[in-house]
């Protein structure tokens, strides 16, 4: 590839069905691997917290610094997203003492405020203009916030009369409706991505509840960290089997 080509791609997969299969997947294993962390090792909600961001802003100032995409890199950091995700959700909603209403509502309001002042500040909040180091920090802002989101929200519908399974029910459905949306409307395509990643989080999570929660509420109750390495293992299997291409570069994308 010529420095031109190069120069024309973000530092972004392309947004495909395996781009969502491995998103779900990495949600999943976020989950198990926060709760091993947090719960197994019995480090605590805010010392998992701390581990999993500090991590988070090693891998996000790598991916500033590469100079193109790379799959495992960039996996890896939405990973350490929405691990730091899981545990920081669980903090805010559970040692804070806000509850999932509360919880969700504040980082319902950090992401819309992440995405209003990115698009004040860049005029876009497309995944394709991400090719510049204050984009980058934007849009990874966006994701950890969103991931955040989306643990409180699944842990909210799942505690209730739905359980782990109805919760995936009721998540997976919306990710349909947001399928037909764009293919069957005019609506934004940047907002039904961002609308299908913050959805996507409460999915993987109340998967991940329902693996490793114990079956007296609803769960297998398998391995927190047998989970964790089965999920690992199949996300680095479809990695490496599955071409990986970098989002096509604009520079002007008003959403």
């Amino acid at each position: 590839m010529t420095d031109a080509m190069k120069s024309a791609l973000t530092k972004v997969p392309a947004v495909t069905l395996w781009f969502w299969i491995i998103k779900i997947l990495a949600t999943t294993f976020g989950e198990t691997a926060g709760d091993t962390v947090s719960m197994s090792m019995n480090l605590g909600y805010l010392v998992g917290t701390a581990i999993f961001a500090s991590i988070l802003v090693l891998l996000v100032a790598m991916q500033i610094r590469a100079k193109q995409f790379h799959p495992f890199l960039y996996w890896a950091t939405i990973i350490a997203s929405t691990t730091a995700g899981t545990t920081m959700a669980d903090f805010a909603t559970r040692s804070m003492g806000i509850g999932y209403p509360g919880g969700s509502l504040l980082l319902l309001a950090l992401v819309l405020a992440s995405l209003a002042i990115w698009h004040r500040a860049l005029g876009s909040i497309s995944v394709q203009t991400v090719h510049e180091p204050k984009a980058e920090l934007y849009y990874w802002l966006t994701i950890t916030f969103s991931q955040t989101l989306g643990t409180a929200l699944g842990d909210w519908v799942a505690d209730g009369s739905l359980g782990y399974l109805g919760a995936a029910v009721v998540f997976g459905g919306l990710l349909a409706l947001l399928v037909v949306a764009y293919y069957r409307t005019s609506i934004s395509r940047v907002a039904l991505f961002w609308a299908a990643f913050i959805l996507t989080r409460p999915l993987g999570a109340v998967v991940g509840d329902f693996l490793d929660k114990p079956v007296s509420h609803g769960g297998l109750e398998l391995s927190r960290a047998g989970a964790s390495l089965v999920l690992g293992i199949a996300i680095t299997v479809l990695i490496l089997a599955i071409p990986q291409r970098a989002a096509g570069r604009t520079f002007a994308h008003a959403v």
